[in-house]
């Protein structure tokens, strides 16, 4: 049986898992690391394999979920730091600001690419109808 029989079966360990997807930005068939054309955008298509990046759709999923994960650890972290040993504002901005940006970005770079995976692995996609069905 080929490789690529062995994925379509869902066979484990015929591509990258999700978690290597996601922490190292691989194609979800093939493995090659050209699953992101920047930081958080992906490419359109993988240049090794060819396999279309634009037919999934990841949404804004991944966002919302690290918007609220992320927020509510570096509020709680920064209510720690402020009540143990009372920096002074611009330690909290020092600190904070950055931290925040870089967990959202990379963050948002493995959850999208983990969705992605996921997609890939399942064969999801949006629904099609085969015509106009009346309901009753």
């Amino acid at each position: 049986m080929s490789d690529e029989q062995s994925h379509e079966k869902g066979q484990p360990g015929a591509g990258p898992s999700v978690a290597e997807v996601a922490l190292f930005g691989l194609c979800p068939k093939c493995g090659a690391k050209t699953l992101f054309d920047g930081t958080v955008k992906f490419a359109p298509r993988c240049r090794a394999c060819g396999l279309d990046y634009s037919q999934f759709n990841v949404g804004d999923g991944p966002a919302a979920f690290l918007t609220l994960i992320i927020g509510a650890v570096v509020v709680g972290l920064a209510l720690w730091l402020e009540l143990a040993w009372h920096p002074p504002f611009w330690v909290h901005a020092l600190l904070w600001i950055p931290i925040t940006a870089l967990s959202v970005v990379y963050g948002l770079r493995a959850g999208k690419a983990a969705l992605l995976a996921s997609e890939y692995r399942n064969k999801a996609g949006e629904h099609r109808s085969d015509g106009p069905h009346e309901d009753s």
